[in-house]
């Protein structure tokens, strides 16, 4: 997957999950968890298929 395909995956999750807290009042500990769980393991993903920096001599 490209990076930009993560961001893009994480976007619409926040995307989708906004749209069906937002008429309510009240979110559950647990339901805000697995938003932020979801979000950071693909955040994740991302981090590792970046190339690390390489040194120059």
């Amino acid at each position: 997957m490209k990076n930009s395909e993560y961001v893009e995956e994480a976007l619409s999750l926040i995307d989708t999950h906004l749209s069906s807290v937002q008429s309510r009042e009240i979110l559950s500990g647990p339901e805000v968890s697995d938003l932020l769980l979801d979000i950071r393991l693909l955040l994740m993903q991302f981090e590792s298929i970046e190339e690390p920096a390489t040194a120059t001599s």
